[in-house]
């Protein structure tokens, strides 16, 4: 591989990109709504959001200095991350509190990288973050759903034209921003009708005595605010 042409992926991959039309940026905010408000369309999408979730907890486990056993991710929308370790401590806490924030605060991150102009790094990053978390995948299905992720950020990064890449990073960043803040929300009503009585919350209220409630309080603070923040530097306002 010559100089020039390690040059030009450096620069395609790192360099910045120019800034779509507002009316894309606006679109693509309207159809990631549509992909999270519809109970029939959120049963699907769903499943972006909990790899993402799953990889929040696989990720800081590994951060913290925890063995990562594997993850799973089920048909449901449901997933399970199990890790060694001690079982309390900072990491551990960490480790149980990043599930429910992680799809927004990487909306919030791919904002960032939007706003300055890094459309290709968050493509060909969140390609990375994939392939890694594909090592971890215990189960079928959460090889599938990884797999084709994967791939469909790695296809619409090498095949498509720089309008496409742009609306395509933009979908996905307001899909993680307004799909992060949907998961505490339905967890909040499941638990007051009884359900949900070894939620993340509910690990956290044991492990730091600092109720449930106040956890999954937490989680909206960080998802709403995630939303506000990063639809800001979407929006340029």
């Amino acid at each position: 591989m010559d100089t020039d042409h390690i040059t030009d992926v450096w620069d395609r991959v790192f360099g910045t990109q120019p800034h779509p039309a507002s009316w894309l940026v606006v679109v693509t905010a309207v159809l990631a709504l549509a992909a999270v408000t519809p109970y029939t369309a959120w049963r699907l999408s769903r499943n972006a959001i909990t790899i993402a979730h799953e990889g929040g907890h696989g990720l800081v486990a590994l951060l913290t200095g925890r063995r990562l056993d594997g993850i799973r991710l089920h048909s449901d929308t449901s997933g399970l991350t199990v890790s060694r370790g001690k079982p309390t401590g900072m990491g551990m806490v960490l480790t149980a509190a990043a599930g429910y924030t992680t799809p927004s605060l990487l909306g919030l991150g791919g904002a960032w990288l939007l706003a300055s102009g890094h459309i290709t790094a968050l493509l060909w990053g969140a390609t990375a973050l994939l392939a890694a978390m594909l090592v971890m995948i215990r189960n079928a299905y959460g090889v599938l759903t990884v797999v084709l992720s994967g791939a469909s950020f790695l296809l619409v990064s090498w095949l498509t034209t720089p309008q496409v890449q742009a609306a395509f990073a933009y979908a996905v960043v307001w899909f993680l921003l307004l799909g992060g803040v949907r998961p505490p929300f339905e967890l909040h009503g499941k638990r007051r009708r009884g359900g949900a009585g070894d939620s993340d919350p509910d690990q956290l209220a044991r492990l730091t005595h600092v109720p449930a409630a106040v956890w999954l309080g937490l989680f909206h603070v960080v998802t709403l605010c995630s939303l506000i923040g990063g639809g800001r530097w979407l929006l340029g306002v």
